[in-house]
């Protein structure tokens, strides 16, 4: 085998064993990681983003917030979770938490409890649609045939918050994701708070910035966020997307621009492209013709 050839795969080895690594319960500085991988720190950082789409910090910091929601469902307290999940002071743990959980530790361990959220369901062409925010922005856009499963969706997320219909003012944010789905053209710009990886928040900025009319594929997606190799995380992290429509991820195709899974039906991903490219290019005036 060509040398030069089998690199890559060398590279994707080793950073696939510094992923195990950082997993373990005590993980290895970059230092030791690089040693490990045959790589001086600045080239394995390099390596390991080009491969995984994001910094070793970034891959080592989403890891312990699994850690963190996993342990604060688990232990008898939250400080024992704290220290399961790999923090060591109580300071950088609670620091850390709003970005990691969307709210403190005590209100996530208890299910949102104390947090308001509230909610409106609506009807549009493609199914029934549920809008959901917390007072910082919009947290949740979902689409289902039926409301009340959206409903449970919710309820099932946030068994402990305090869930309220949406008042006259929230209903005009439902009726604009309503009016974007029949008319493309006019635009949806609603404040968001969406929590996600460093990773995730990159794919998802990108997602906003493709115009409406268009579609990339992940391969382009991900050379966009400066990631090419990482193609799979890209899909992923568009998988995961909370909130349909304000962040579209229905404009990515894969590579033969055929459609891939589409989180809220694979129906309404072929309509929502169809809806926006036949704004970019509408027919033409039989009148001026």
């Amino acid at each position: 085998m060509n040398q030069a050839a089998a690199l890559p795969k060398q590279h994707t080895a080793a950073i696939e064993r510094a992923c195990r690594a950082l997993e373990s319960q005590e993980p290895p500085d970059l230092s030791t990681l690089a040693r490990e991988a045959g790589m001086s720190r600045f080239h394995f950082h390099r390596v390991f983003k080009a491969v995984t789409g994001i910094t070793p910090k970034a891959y080592a910091d989403a890891l312990r917030a699994r850690r963190a929601r996993q342990q604060l469902d688990r232990s008898a307290s939250i400080t024992d979770a704290m220290y399961s999940a790999g923090f060591n002071s109580s300071g950088r743990f609670y620091e850390a938490a709003p970005a990691m959980l969307g709210m403190t530790p005590t209100v996530f361990r208890k299910k949102g409890e104390g947090v308001d959220i509230r909610f409106a369901v609506g009807q549009c062409s493609l199914g029934a649609l549920l809008v959901a925010a917390t007072p910082a922005g919009v947290c949740e856009i979902a689409l289902d045939e039926d409301p009340d499963s959206l409903v449970r969706g919710l309820q099932d997320r946030f068994r402990a918050a305090r869930l309220i219909g949406g008042d006259p003012e929230f209903e005009r944010w439902v009726a604009a994701v309503v009016g974007f789905v029949e008319d493309p053209s006019v635009g949806l710009d609603l404040p968001l708070d969406v929590r996600g990886t460093a990773f995730q928040r990159k794919v998802w900025q990108a997602l906003r910035d493709i115009p409406p009319g268009s579609t990339i594929t992940y391969t382009e997606l991900a050379r966009r966020i400066g990631s090419p190799r990482a193609v799979r995380a890209v899909a992923r992290a568009c998988a995961t997307n909370p909130v349909a429509l304000a962040i579209p991820c229905h404009r990515v195709v894969r590579t033969d621009g055929s459609l891939a899974g589409y989180r809220w039906g694979i129906d309404r991903k072929r309509e929502l492209i169809a809806r926006e490219a036949r704004n970019a290019h509408p027919a033409p005036d039989p009148a001026r013709a």
